[in-house]
């Protein structure tokens, strides 16, 4: 089964301005490292790929050309001059200035594409930018007489190339759509000017580089899917104090701990799959109350599991699968009144597995396997409704199917990880000894001379006194076409294709614009659980192997 994610947020582009309109500007971020450009050149296996199109998958020299081209382009500080504008000559008339100005930044984006093998961008010629392929229009929000560029999209196109910086000209911009194609580089300091962007969606690329901090300047931003790339480092914890309806990070290569500013984030969907966090989930989980998916799927998470997860009344998918965590499962997950899928396989779990998680009332699948569980209730055995899917492989459960040998087990067993301790789960580990320092050996003073009197005493020095430093004790370690913005009448709801195993979907199949109709009410965000184990994350690439 295919997941699905509708997007009620990006339905209608007007609802979408009018949600981006009367926000403050935010601070410009800090200088990016134009030379991150350069990973690009270690991505020697996204320059394997093979296409099922008649294009060809870029070659080590066409990368490196793509790359060099971008960095000889960006302005010294990734800023765009003011003046930039009159640096470019252009022919024709435009409607008003703001037109011409969406010219220049789309024709710098067409000059930057490198390979275009479906020829989306074949008609980016001439003063009218409003009927240009993937390019939509809608009034200004400042003012209704004023046409402007309102969305780009782009999914899906195969398209080889780096963003200009500028894009960044386009400030009536309010989404952009890039999702699987070939794009490479970093994303420009210049797209801060974006000021009004409501949901950027580059997935499923080739760009490099750390986090692209210019999302954070962005006030009016709800919707940012960044998965199927190469950034890396850490993730900003400023990123979760965005009022985002949903954030998608799986596929990366970041390394950092979450912070506990994730309690204050508004997301109802999260997704940290298949990167390298690491640390423990923090305490604050329990206080996100809009969250309905989160993924921390293959990562190096360690410790017990806060008993705050029980706080997530709203969850219906919530998988911490192939990580190292350890201890017992928490009772208190039976507060997760409303979690369907539950997947916490592959993870070095003890004792026993609580009844009443088996007992949840919306439970549709629940995978414990490839742990160390020794004991499971009848309810985890038996399925107490038709369809539901319990997962009890590869433990150390007596008279069970398919667990692991008495010699795998013992080790992990006989030393159980006692929670209430962990600083995981809000316990506090031994303190670790401080090492004594040894002391210097004691030596007698040397005997007087003697004067015509008998000899003092000859006194022995005592042996010098060393003490060893005590052993420390550690704890435990602990496409994908995207809704296209509308021009008159709400789109209908994004679906998402089949892809790679392990993450969320971003947007499918981008609709058509929308003619003169008011907004339809918000809803959240909706990612139903796949019963088949797996989820339908990857925005599809048209190509295999990618």
């Amino acid at each position: 089964m295919s997941l699905n994610i509708t997007l009620p947020t990006a339905m209608l582009f007007p609802a979408i301005l009018q949600a981006a309109m009367g926000l403050p500007s935010r601070s410009r971020m800090a200088k990016l490292q134009r030379l991150q450009a350069y990973g690009c050149f270690l991505l020697i296996s996204c320059l394997s790929v093979t296409l099922s199109t008649s294009a060809l998958a870029l070659t080590d020299v066409e990368v490196a050309h793509i790359v060099r081209h971008q960095l000889m382009t960006l302005p010294s500080n990734d800023e765009l001059p003011d003046e930039a504008e009159y640096e470019v000559k252009v022919d024709g008339t435009f409607a008003n200035h703001r037109l011409k100005r969406a010219y220049i930044g789309l024709q710098a984006l067409k000059k930057a594409i490198y390979s275009d093998p479906f020829n989306k961008t074949g008609n980016w010629v001439g003063p009218d930018v409003c009927a240009y392929t993937g390019v939509f229009c809608a009034k200004a929000l400042d003012d209704k007489n004023l046409d402007t560029v309102a969305g780009i999209d782009l999914n899906h196109a195969d398209i080889a190339g780096h963003l200009p910086a500028e894009l960044g000209m386009l400030t009536d911009l309010a989404l952009l759509h890039l999702n699987s194609n070939r794009f490479c580089g970093i994303v420009p300091k210049a797209l801060s000017r974006l000021t009004i962007m409501y949901e950027f969606d580059i997935s499923n690329n080739r760009f490099v580089g750390p986090f692209p901090e210019v999302v954070m300047t962005w006030p009016a931003v709800k919707f940012i899917d960044l998965r199927f790339n190469n950034f890396e480092g850490k993730v900003p914890p400023e990123i979760f104090e965005k009022p985002l309806d949903a954030l998608f990070l799986n596929n990366n290569r970041f390394v950092s701990t979450i912070p506990e500013t994730i309690g204050k984030s508004t997301v109802s969907v999260v997704t940290f799959a298949n990167n390298k966090f690491e640390g423990c989930i923090p305490h604050s989980i329990g206080k996100m109350a809009n969250l309905n998916e989160i993924l921390f799927l293959n990562n190096n998470l360690a410790g017990c599991f806060p008993p705050e997860i029980g706080m997530l009344t709203n969850v219906t998918l919530f998988d911490v699968s192939s990580n190292n965590f350890v201890g017992s499962l928490p009772e208190t997950i039976a507060g997760m009144k409303n979690v369907e899928l539950l997947d916490v396989s592959r993870n070095k779990l003890t004792g026993m597995v609580p009844e009443t998680v088996c007992k949840l009332p919306n439970l549709s699948n629940f995978t414990f396997s490839g742990n160390y569980f020794q004991v499971e209730p009848n309810a985890c055995r038996v399925p107490s409704r038709k369809n539901m899917v319990l997962d009890d492989t590869g433990n150390c459960l007596a008279d069970r199917p398919q667990q692991k040998s008495a010699k795998e087990c013992q080790p992990v067993v006989s030393r159980p990880v006692d929670c209430s301790k962990d600083k995981c789960s809000g316990g506090s580990a031994p303190p670790k000894p401080k090492p004594s320092t040894p002391k210097p050996p004691v030596h007698p003073p040397p005997p007087p001379s003697p004067v015509h009197s008998p000899p003092p005493p000859v006194y022995s020095p005592p042996p010098p006194v060393y003490s060893p430093p005590p052993p420390v004790h550690s704890p435990p370690p602990p496409p994908v076409h995207s809704p296209p913005p509308p021009v008159h009448s709400p789109p209908p709801p994004v679906h998402s294709p089949p892809p790679p195993v392990h993450s969320p979907p971003p947007p499918v199949h981008s609709p058509p614009p929308p003619v003169h109709s008011p907004p339809p009410p918000k809803s959240a965000i909706v990612l139903p659980p796949n019963l088949g184990f797996r989820y339908s994350s990857p925005p599809p690439p048209i190509f295999p192997g990618y």
